[in-house]
């Protein structure tokens, strides 16, 4: 049996029991740029790396506002986002005309989600070649949702699809514990520092390759309600300078510590091996090259 029998159609199963076209659609997410979604106490931080075609082109938009209260960061196909990002907003406007007050993130990813399935169903439609991260506050709070073309959706506190993902989940593995504490311009230096190791070994994140939303409470204190921003360009470099001033410190406070162990072998007092320990250890180097 030859793999290409299985997968000229999404509703035929393999003798595995694999949708191969559904997989191949979750694969173009994994190919499509990275992006990734970090939560706060009060606050949801995305940020996306901006795909330019090429040299005389400008740069592809990643985050997508869909409401006053909601934005979504894509991977994978523009095009199928795009339609998406249009059925979300319909619904967000009609949810508003009906009851006057914002629709719940939760409930409108169900409804994407379900989109989403249909289409892994039915023999004349593909898959959708994209993946969302949706980030949200309403009355509940700040919430993270992401989707995927099998149709499933899951809430996270931290989360990051496209190439090179490993590297920004391995980052906000480390991190996440923190995030609740933090300032929004924390958590946005927090999440371009993870999107920093998504970016391909020749090149380094700059101000017009990346792009910044903030959701969250409104400056009037509204419980209900949130408001969105997207920071492009000039907006994103002083957090980009900021960062890199900031992976500077570790390393000389770990050089102060070993010239500090270094005295008392100078005087003939014996180190043990407690007192050699923090000099070997390379953490704080990793922590900075993230």
């Amino acid at each position: 049996m030859f793999r290409s029998q299985y997968d000229t159609d999404v509703t035929v199963f393999s003798p595995q029991g694999r949708l191969l076209q559904v997989e191949y659609a979750m694969e173009a997410v994994k190919q499509g740029s990275a992006c990734l979604g970090v939560v706060g106490k009060e606050h949801v931080v995305l940020a996306a790396l901006k795909r330019q075609p090429n040299e005389l082109s400008s740069h592809q938009r990643k985050l997508l506002s869909i409401d006053e209260h909601m934005v979504v960061a894509i991977a994978g196909l523009n095009a199928d986002a795009r339609s998406l990002a249009k059925y979300m907003r319909t619904e967000c406007l009609n949810h508003k005309y009906v009851y006057g007050a914002p629709l719940q993130a939760a409930r409108l990813v169900a409804d994407v989600a379900d989109k989403y399935q249909r289409c892994t169903q039915m023999y004349v439609r593909r898959p959708y070649g994209v993946g969302l991260l949706v980030g949200s506050f309403d009355a509940t709070g700040p919430h993270l949702f992401e989707t995927d073309p099998s149709g499933n959706f899951n809430e996270y506190l931290a989360m990051a699809i496209g190439a090179r993902a490993q590297s920004a989940k391995t980052y906000l593995e480390k991190h996440f514990d923190s995030f609740k504490t933090l300032q929004v311009d924390d958590l946005i230096k927090h999440a371009l520092r993870a999107l920093a190791g998504c970016v391909a070994g020749d090149k380094e994140l700059d101000a017009a390759s990346a792009s910044v939303a903030v959701v969250g409470r409104g400056d009037d204190g509204s419980t209900t309600t949130g408001v969105s921003k997207i920071l492009e360009d000039d907006q994103i470099q002083p957090y980009l300078d900021a960062i890199d001033i900031s992976p500077a410190t570790p390393p000389a406070a770990e050089e102060n510590a070993m010239e500090t162990e270094d005295e008392p072998a100078a005087t003939g007092t014996p180190q043990t091996t407690d007192e050699a320990g923090p000099g070997a250890a390379p953490g704080p180097d990793d922590d900075a090259d993230m």
